[in-house]
Formats: structure tokens, C-alpha cells, sequence
């Protein structure tokens, strides 16, 4: 089995580790995960207990980085925003319209990028791929 893409949108917020825990957080609490059936009892224990896989979901996401690593989500680089949307500040439209920055994510890693509406930060974009 192949790595899966996944993404999500979320309200911004300054703070994007506590953006990101908030999704995991609901993701968990919403069961959309792979070994949700095992009924562990937190996000953490979900990932810990989850096979090679992992559990193909933001769970396997434990951390925002500045540059990318396993299991991390790190920024779009400010030139790829350039590359793909003449804009470090795209709205939500433009990311769903364009995601070829999924070429050059690694599995089990992902990105974020702050979307614009009218020009101020809207929302918060997770994507990446699960291990294999």
C-alpha cells in the first residue's frame, strides 16, 4: 500500500502548533483515522499504537518545524508560494486549485500555509502524505 495524500483547513490562528493540536485533537475525537477501531484513549497513543503506516491521518503529525522532518508540518516556502500563485498571501480558492507542492513532500511529512481572504490571514491549510 502507497502513501496517502491528506489535508485540511482549519480557522487561523497565530499560533500554529496550537492550530495544529486543535485539528489533531479533533480528528482524534472524531475517529477519522487508521486503528480508530482499537479505541485508544489519546491522539498520542493513537500514533504510538499504529502500525508502519501510521494511523494515514494529522495524527501522524506531531510538531510544526521550520524546515521539513518526519513527522512534522514545516511553512510552504515563501518562493513556492511565488512559483504557484504569484503570492506569498494565496486565498483558499488558489491552494484548491493548485497543490503541485504535493510533488516534493516526503511521506510521513507535511506542509502548512496561511490563507488570505480580502488580504488578511483566513485560514490555516494542512496537507501532506502518511507513510507507506
Amino acid at each position: 500500500m502507497g502513501a496517502e495524500a491528506w489535508e485540511y483547513f482549519v480557522p487561523y490562528e497565530l499560533d500554529i502548533g496550537a492550530a495544529l493540536a486543535k485539528l489533531r485533537q479533533r480528528e482524534f475525537e472524531a475517529g477519522r483515522f487508521n486503528g480508530s477501531e482499537t479505541n485508544p484513549a489519546t491522539p498520542e497513543e493513537a500514533f504510538e499504537n499504529s502500525s508502519p503506516d501510521g494511523t494515514r491521518s494529522i495524527l501522524d503529525i506531531t510538531q510544526v518545524s521550520e524546515e521539513p522532518d518526519f513527522c512534522s508540518v514545516a511553512p510552504l516556502p515563501r518562493e513556492t508560494l511565488f512559483q504557484l500563485y504569484d503570492t506569498d498571501k494565496p486565498t483558499r480558492e488558489m491552494i484548491e486549485a493548485n497543490m503541485d507542492f504535493y510533488e516534493d513532500i516526503e511521506r510521513g511529512q507535511g506542509i502548512y500555509i496561511i490563507t488570505y481572504k480580502e488580504g488578511r490571514p483566513s485560514e490555516i491549510f494542512f496537507g501532506g502524505y502518511s507513510f507507506d
